[in-house]
């Protein structure tokens, strides 16, 4: 059960991990061909679209990265301090 649990929970991060890499670069482009349309803008609005949505994929793929490295870890410890003693106080 425990391996099944482990398998759901790595197919989660893996497609959270990809849509969150693919998502922006689509949604930014997508948004400046909108723009191009609706406005007339000129094809530049597409290279800033295309490099606002990378860097928001490389955005969220550090967070994603840091976040599975913080999940792998292993707990730590807190350390109890140690009992009061007649010559700490």
């Amino acid at each position: 059960m425990k391996d099944l649990y482990d398998a759901a929970r790595h197919l989660v991060w893996l497609t959270q991990f990809g849509l969150s890499v693919v998502l922006p670069p689509v949604l930014f482009l997508l948004g400046a061909v909108w723009l191009r349309k609706q406005f007339g803008l000129g094809g530049w609005v597409i290279l800033v679209g295309f490099a606002l949505g990378m860097v928001a994929a490389i955005g969220s793929l550090r967070s994603s990265l840091k976040a599975i490295e913080r999940q792998g870890r292993a707990p730590k410890k807190k350390q109890e301090p140690p009992p009061i003693s007649f010559n700490q106080h």
